[in-house]
């Protein structure tokens, strides 16, 4: 279990140009029509027909506030703290070894602008400086190259291949395990 730094509050961030907020129950239509977007979907783990089945998705969200494994945010300009770009977090904290592994997705519109970078360098921060985690890890489909050279440009090192670890509809991907420690 860890500890939230400011009590009982959602941590809220802000970066430069975007606002980092609690996902909401209001906000399941926009997360459908991320995790319905053939271009989202395509490297991601996580798909939904309906925006009825989308609700398996809030509920995990919820999950990890209540059960204190993890964070999930909605990324939002600043100016339009209603209208979600995408989503990002940790998740499976794991307390006794201080490690988390990260998560996202964006907005097709918004591939390309920086958008994940900067929200990315402010969870960072929270992780490794307010929750004093000591590693964070994500996991990436080969073929995702531009998620690959972000978590390479903050300083995630590749650390190597798990092949055939995931199961997407009838076949077994392969997944890059990429890696940073706090002290980079």
């Amino acid at each position: 279990m860890l500890t939230r730094p400011s009590g009982n509050a959602f941590p809220i961030r802000h970066s430069a140009r975007f606002l980092l907020r609690q996902i909401q129950a209001s906000d399941r239509s926009q997360i459908f029509s991320g995790l319905s977007n053939p271009r989202v979907i395509a490297h991601y783990g996580i798909s939904y027909q309906t925006e009825a089945a989308t609700q398996e998705q809030m509920d995990w969200y919820d999950y990890l506030e209540k059960s204190q494994t993890g964070y999930w945010w909605a990324i939002c300009e600043a100016r339009a703290p209603d209208r979600l770009l995408g989503t990002c977090g940790i998740y499976e904290i794991d307390s006794f070894n201080n490690n988390a592994e990260i998560g996202y997705w964006l907005l097709p519109e918004y591939w390309g602008l920086g958008v994940m970078h900067e929200c990315l360098l402010s969870i960072l921060h929270f992780a490794f400086d307010e929750l004093g985690l000591h590693r964070l890890h994500a996991e990436v489909e080969p073929a995702n190259i531009a998620s690959a050279k972000l978590l390479q440009k903050l300083n995630f090192m590749h650390e190597g291949r798990r092949r055939q670890a995931a199961r997407r509809d009838e076949s077994y991907l392969d997944l890059d395990l990429y890696a940073r420690l706090a002290a980079h």
